[in-house]
């Protein structure tokens, strides 16, 4: 089936060809961000607690110095912790999905670094990581 054309849309394509008026770029809008946003992550599969904390602790240093905004830190869900052996360990604090957040939440510190941390993925049973947001550095 084949349309006429109207002798309106005739005239108004006759008047944008001859217009001297520019086309507004819309792709320019999508692509240009004002905002620059800067996401890191650290996996601390296999290391123990104390190394752990001593990792993040510089981790969150470094990354706070350097402009990061989001920190993913990976822990694993803790199913294969061998603390489940030993009675005189917690079953929670001694797997790093619990005991990092834990310890970098009572390090004052590190605190003043960070705007929050995702205690929701922490307390999820089926996430074996949580982010960390930082603050602008001053």
């Amino acid at each position: 089936m084949i349309k006429k054309i109207s002798d309106k849309d005739k005239q108004d394509w006759q008047n944008f060809l001859n217009s001297s008026d520019k086309l507004e770029n819309k792709d320019q809008k999508i692509f240009t961000s004002p905002k620059r946003y800067i996401e890191k992550s650290i996996d601390l599969h296999g290391f123990t607690l104390e190394e752990a904390n001593q990792k993040m602790t510089s981790y969150i240093e470094e990354c706070y110095a350097n402009g990061v905004n989001k920190i993913n830190v990976i822990t694993g869900k803790g199913l294969r912790s061998k603390n489940l052996n030993d009675p005189y360990q917690s079953n929670n604090l001694s797997i790093l999905k619990f005991s990092v957040p834990h310890f970098i939440k009572g390090n004052n510190q590190l605190m003043s670094k960070i705007i929050g941390i995702d205690f929701e993925a922490v307390e999820n049973p089926s996430v074996g990581n949580f982010d960390i947001l930082l603050r602008k550095k001053k």
